[in-house]
């Protein structure tokens, strides 16, 4: 008995005294130490994710979903980087309730880029940072207001680690009535490229459920502006009256990969 208890003890001292690593867990080659990345800035992808709920993340995750995206990393709120789990809208500073936020474009949008780029540039990782507010109108982001404002500040953190290399745009639901919805986002799409000071930032947005009058709007994007694109809500199905189920919002995120690696 003596010789049990004592065996116990030795085990439990030597256990308590190992020291993790001061090195967040791997993605394979993606680490990051003390929310810093720790890798070349041309090499760290960033793309700004911003829009409302269907950006945020609404349709219900699945149980592997969870699991940490390789080679992806996230903008926390103070600025650094965390390896990404879904939901991706965490840390948004303009975000709804914790609980309400879901699987969002973000997640197999970085999936379908990274399976191209294993290819060809196998040392690329991708930094999400996303910034989305479900039920906010086009109108809230215009350079005057506060969510266009965040979503400046919190990219031009990451850009002090990564190179920005786009920016997806999925909003539209609140302002579904807006017969003058393409010239504000033609306008949101000039803003954003002037205040980060790069005219050729490749922007995509993203259609909406069952619109006509949004959507043949956004399809009309390309042709007011170059480097821009649209995916198509078409054949995608909803949960209700706006948002995108599971299976829709797994092929919205791969178009958004697929139109982005086409302007690039």
């Amino acid at each position: 008995m003596k010789k049990n208890i004592m065996t116990l003890l030795v085990c439990m001292i030597l256990c308590s005294c190992i020291i993790r690593p001061n090195v967040t867990e791997r993605s394979d080659s993606v680490a990051i130490k003390q929310g810093l990345y720790m890798g070349n800035q041309q090499d760290l992808h960033v793309y700004l994710l911003i829009g409302q709920s269907n950006m945020a993340g609404r349709a219900p995750l699945l149980a592997e979903q969870y699991n940490v995206l390789e080679n992806t990393l996230l903008l926390d709120a103070k600025g650094q980087w965390q390896l990404a789990t879904n939901p991706l809208n965490r840390y948004s500073s303009i975000r709804k309730n914790l609980v309400m936020q879901k699987l969002g474009v973000g997640y197999s949008f970085a999936n379908t880029l990274l399976q191209d780029l294993s290819k060809r540039q196998p040392q690329v990782k991708i930094g999400l940072v996303v910034n989305a507010k479900g039920g906010s109108s086009i109108s809230e982001w215009q350079p005057d207001k506060h969510f266009y404002q965040q979503a400046l500040q919190r990219v031009r953190q990451a850009q002090q680690t990564g190179t920005l290399k786009g920016i997806l745009w999925h909003q539209g639901e609140t302002d579904f009535e807006d017969t003058d919805y393409l010239n504000k986002l033609v306008s949101l799409v000039n803003n954003l490229r002037a205040d980060l000071n790069l005219p050729e930032l490749p922007f995509v947005a993203g259609q909406i459920n069952q619109t006509e009058l949004i959507n043949q709007q956004i399809a009309q994007l390309p042709k007011q502006l170059k480097f821009t694109d649209f995916v198509s809500a078409k054949n995608l199905t909803a949960m209700d009256r706006w948002h995108f189920d599971n299976d829709s919002m797994l092929l919205l995120g791969e178009g958004y990969a697929k139109k982005m690696m086409k302007i690039q």
